[in-house]
């Protein structure tokens, strides 16, 4: 297209024009609020030239601008090309509102600023690393941003009213905010991922920080505020914290330190914490914890026949996020079907969970344990099993985890003396002694005073038994 060079003082004080050139104002150009001016493909206003736009501005290319002080106007500019659009120049481009349709996006190499409301339709705007701003003025505000038309890269915002930004990573928007600002400021933020850096550098009392996504907010100006942070588990994986333990953190350079905040929602699906007020910024945020909830464990899950029915003892370890337990059982040790489903504590400790199956038993029964997180993640326990021709043989710790002794059951095929021992995770070996079995029933091996608490492995045997079990004491 051959590209129309113009000057002009005034132009359309009313009505609707057009230009399917580039163009380039050297002069002063004025839309006046009932006018509009439309099809740019590039538009150019150099550091001779004064646009000011109180009407439409209509835009489908690239825009430069070297205009120093320029007025954003009280109109609108619409970039709605159908190609990526970029914005360069050496000097801030100013317009009042601002709509960006363009599915194709937006490359900002120069600073864009809004001062009334920018209108999100459509396309991705990606800030150049120099850095480049999306930037909002005092008062200024936005709508329509989402996953698909975010800002990929730095925003700006002036001002002491509360602001969320509209950053993410041109997948997600993954917005943060500050609010209660105590004086008017200038803040820049991005988002950024997918490693949080020096993320073992803790300060007590944290024990945890994200690793998947982190906030860089910069401070020019103004003093202190809140920093409010969400999370959406769908989008970027959360940790499987406990949300009363969740803090907002930033890395003073030596340490990720907390700086407060309660946190509300589910850490497996969303949810949102608010700092307390920080001055210190040019950091970068992200989620910190003062607790970290290890997986999920199965300790145990044994089945004894008692004289009419079969006992069903399971233990778990670092109980949080189950939606509840299904005990199965199978008659072949192929095809399992559920008898019973058992809800969890969710406590984020050591459980124990006893059911008593009294179907009718003809030959052996298969037992598993399945369970379901709230997550919708099933995980299953190895297979125990039982037969007719067992009963009286049962042998098995009654209650766990434990306090002052251990409490087991015995059945009546269990005669005879036993050796125990109690060994602690290290290997050594805390207690032993003797236990005297005469009839089916509880026994109880006291515990030594000394004994503090932690996991024990537990050995009862003789010469034809054994019986070994992880025993928690409290």
């Amino acid at each position: 297209m051959k590209k129309a060079i113009i000057q002009i003082t005034f132009l359309f004080s009313c009505g609707y024009a057009t230009a399917q050139t580039g163009i380039t104002n050297t002069g002063n150009l004025q839309i006046y609020s009932d006018a509009s001016v439309s099809g740019f493909s590039n538009f150019t206003n150099s550091s001779a030239g004064n646009l000011i736009n109180n009407g439409s501005l209509y835009v489908k290319g690239d825009i430069t601008n070297s205009q120093s002080s320029m007025s954003a106007g009280t109109g609108t500019l619409y970039l709605d090309g159908s190609a990526a659009q970029t914005i360069s120049g050496t000097q801030v481009f100013k317009t009042y509102n601002l709509v960006t349709n363009n599915t194709a996006g937006f490359t900002l190499n120069n600073n864009l600023s809004v001062s009334g409301t920018h209108t999100y339709t459509a396309g991705m705007i990606t800030t150049s690393a120099t850095p480049n701003y999306m930037i909002y003025e005092a008062g200024s505000s936005y709508t329509g941003s989402s996953d698909a038309r975010h800002v990929n890269g730095w925003v700006k915002k002036m001002g002491s009213s509360n602001f969320t930004f509209p950053v993410g990573n041109a997948i997600y928007e993954r917005s943060i905010a500050l609010t209660n600002l105590t004086a008017s400021g200038e803040f820049t933020i991005r988002h950024n991922g997918p490693t949080t850096p020096n993320r073992y550098a803790l300060y007590n009392p944290l024990v945890y920080v994200d690793s998947a996504e982190y906030w860089t907010i910069n401070k020019i100006s103004g003093a202190a505020a809140q920093v409010a942070m969400n999370w959406d588990h769908s989008k970027i994986p959360f940790p499987n914290l406990m949300v009363s333990d969740i803090r907002v953190a930033h890395f003073d350079g030596i340490f990720w330190r907390g700086i407060g905040g309660t946190a509300t929602g589910s850490a497996l699906t969303t949810g949102n914490v608010t700092s307390t007020s920080v001055s210190a910024f040019n950091r970068n945020f992200t989620f910190g914890s003062v607790s970290y909830t290890l997986p999920l464990k199965i300790i145990s899950f044994t089945a004894g026949r008692m004289t009419d029915y079969t006992k069903l003892n399971w233990t778990i370890g670092s109980e949080m996020n189950v939606a509840n337990y299904e005990l199965q059982r199978s008659d072949d040790g192929i095809s399992f079907y559920t008898i019973h489903v058992h809800l969890p504590y969710n406590r984020n400790g050591t459980e124990f969970y006893s059911y008593d199956d009294r179907k009718i038993l003809n030959g052996t029964a298969f037992y598993r344990l399945k369970i379901n997180n709230l997550s919708s993640q099933v995980n299953y326990s190895h297979i125990v099993t039982v037969s007719a021709n067992t009963a009286g043989k049962e042998f098995y710790v009654i209650t766990n985890p434990v306090t002052t002794n251990i409490d087991l059951y015995a059945g009546a095929a269990l005669k005879g003396l036993y050796n125990y021992t109690i060994i602690n995770t290290a290997g050594q070996l805390v207690q032993a002694g003797t236990l005297e079995i005469k009839n089916a029933g509880a026994y109880s091996i006291y515990l030594n005073p000394t004994i503090v608490a932690g996991a024990y492995i537990l050995v009862v045997k003789n010469e034809t038994t054994q019986l070994q079990k992880m025993i928690i004491k409290k």
